[in-house]
């Protein structure tokens, strides 16, 4: 195949489909492979005396896409040819697509940094909404391949999105919005006031265990769907601010998740891969290992925790009265602007549901005036308030509490045995949605709307414009090119501290990355890195305490920032509607203290049994 129309110095971009496996370890051990070559010859000019003639090759086994870039040195005129070495004769089905790129990779690497601190900028700074940023962002990213000659269809750009997590995230959100309507939460929050017998920080410290134990065994997400709402309710009662705990739950959330090979996403990636489980990296190795170390980060984060939070006040400053009095008026006031007023009715209630904010702020005005502020201490009175808190808070539809239980149960069986029996076919945003259809069906949900008012769809597309803004850096390189440095300062250090160095850096980088970008397509970016790594002969180093280094870099980096996970993302949209929406600089002070001493934590063991015990085989 010829072509032309090329500039100098640009970037030639393949793309070719089929069933191929890619990997220089693949082509060795394979006797069939296909063999790519892009040769372009410079005829003798003004310039140049003699013509010059550049080959560049690429050779893969005959199942994934895979994507070359060819830098080309002139504008002359090249021949790519195609050359398929198989055993027997067959046909090979074989798709190619081919772009010119006329920016150089590290302008692209540069035009991805800035775009990634520009949304930033907004996020921190809540110069808009998180969704907001994140499609502007996503926007930005696109044009910038435009800009460089990449220019996706609206096809490929919707197939980035990954619909399973949204779905999942919806399905979840309308089996929630039901279940709360069975009083189920706020009879969890009186339980556990009784167990922590009226103390703030061992009901904290119980939230966050359990919070911890079962995000490493469901995903994330669905620990704090499930928490956030029991959480919310019981510092109600308690009279406690829910922004400080609920982050305090994420975080352990978070940790918990890296427990496990199905906890969260960057480990069920390197589990998955079939390279890495030929090395000795399977499911239970894997969860052996990390379960370990997790439990070693679990036994420092407490103490840690209760120190960032010493000089917090997590009570309210005012009396419980005035504390829901507030969150009343925002209720209503938030209840009222999401009413479009399209017909009269609609602008009568409205305007009925205003006045009602008016006369609640009169009321608040009353009580601040004749109110002295006293902190809060510990409720001496505990016994008693359970007893008025067991007369007001009940189950209001042990029918529908049957009913939810019972499908909630069947969904949360059905994540575990998708977990460990793959067979099943059955994704987990599948799991979900089914779950919701069934319970909906069960409940008889007269009116839907209310159903549909309750799922958080500025999360939704707050993901969704994520997922492109990723995929898009990507596309700009962005995630190979840290990869590929990382490796580079690898190979630059001496042979007898590379392994500590390595672990060192590669943990460091996969948390520091995960806090500023999604860790998933990270994770998948850096395992065939640190592979090829472990083979390079001059290397010499074991993949396994790099692949263990990645994986917990990579959940325990999540911590750092507010979108470094999803469950963070979840968690603040929930808080949101609840009316106690936490900022980005709220999470990062707490986060982000926690992260590092955690992945600090992480980075010891790593080192005492890779570099002290030699676990590496």
């Amino acid at each position: 195949m010829n072509l032309t129309d090329f500039r100098d110095n640009s970037l030639l971009k393949l793309q070719v489909g089929g069933p191929f496996l890619g990997g220089m370890e693949a082509v060795q051990e394979a006797q069939e492979y296909i063999l790519i070559q892009v040769e372009q010859t410079e005829e003798a000019g003004s310039r140049r005396r003699r013509t010059q003639q550049f080959l560049s090759s690429y050779m893969f086994c005959v199942s994934i896409s895979l994507i070359c870039l060819f830098l080309l040195s002139s504008s002359a005129p090249i021949l790519i040819s195609v050359q398929a070495f198989l055993l027997d004769s067959q046909v090979v089905p074989l798709s190619m697509t081919h772009q010119s790129l006329y920016v150089t990779v590290e302008t692209q690497v540069l035009m991805a940094g800035l775009i990634l601190a520009g949304v930033y900028v907004l996020i921190i700074f809540e110069i808009v909404h998180r969704t907001l940023a994140a499609m502007l962002g996503s926007l930005a990213a696109l044009a910038a391949l435009a800009f460089i000659g990449d220019r996706p269809s609206l096809m490929t750009v919707v197939e980035w999105i990954d619909y399973e997590t949204l779905a999942l995230l919806f399905g979840m959100m309308i089996l929630v919005a039901i279940f709360s309507e069975t009083g189920f939460f706020d009879y969890c929050a009186v339980k556990a006031y009784q167990l922590s017998r009226g103390r703030v920080w061992p009901m904290i410290i119980i939230l966050c265990l359990i919070a911890a134990v079962l995000s490493a065994f469901l995903d994330n997400v669905t620990t704090m769907m499930l928490f956030t709402p029991v959480t919310i309710r019981l510092c109600e009662v308690l009279n406690l601010d829910p922004r400080h705990v609920l982050i305090a739950e994420v975080i352990f959330t978070n940790i918990g998740g890296a427990a496990t090979a199905v906890g969260d996403p960057p480990n069920v990636i390197i589990v998955s891969n079939q390279d890495l489980r030929k090395k000795g990296i399977d499911f239970a190795s894997f969860t052996g290992y990390m379960f370990l170390g997790i439990c070693l980060v679990l036994l420092t984060s407490f103490p840690f925790l209760r120190m960032l939070y010493w000089n917090k006040k997590l009570y309210n400053k005012e009396s419980s009265e005035i504390v829901e009095l507030k969150h009343e008026i925002l209720v209503w006031r938030q209840t009222a602007h999401r009413i479009n007023p399209a017909s009269r009715e609609e602008t009568a209630v409205k305007c009925l549901l205003m006045q009602k904010v008016l006369n609640l702020e009169s009321l608040l005005h009353k009580k601040l005036k004749t109110f002295q502020r006293q902190i809060s201490q510990e409720d001496k009175n505990w016994e008693h308030n359970i007893q008025e808190l067991q007369k007001k808070h009940r189950i209001t539809d042990k029918i529908l509490l049957v009913k939810c239980l019972t499908v909630l149960g069947v969904v949360i069986f059905m994540f575990f045995l998708n977990s460990f029996v793959p067979a099943i076919h059955l994704d987990l945003g599948w799991i979900a949605i089914l779950g919701a259809l069934w319970l909906l069906v069960l409940a008889d949900i007269q009116d839907f709307e209310i159903i549909l008012h309750r799922v958080e769809w500025a999360t939704l597309l707050f993901f969704a414009a994520l997922f492109v803004l990723m995929e898009a850096l990507a596309q700009l390189q962005l995630i190979d090119y840290i990869g590929e440095q990382t490796a580079v300062l690898i190979k630059a250090v001496p042979e007898d501290e590379r392994l500590a160095i390595a672990i060192i850096l590669v943990m460091w980088v996969s948390a520091l990355a995960s806090s500023l970008i999604d860790n998933i397509p990270f994770t998948a970016a850096m395992i065939p890195v640190l592979i090829n790594l472990s083979q390079d002969a001059d290397v010499n180093l074991p993949v396994k305490p790099l692949i263990f280094a990645l994986a917990m870099g990579a959940c325990l980096g999540g911590n750092g920032t507010l979108i470094g996970a999803s469950a963070n993302v979840v968690c603040a949209g929930i808080a949101e509607q609840h009316g106690y929406g936490f900022s980005f600089m709220e999470f990062f002070r707490l986060g982000f203290p926690m992260m590092l001493m955690t992945c600090t934590i992480g980075m010891c063991y790593l080192l005492a049994t890779h570099i002290g015990l030699g676990w590496n085989t």
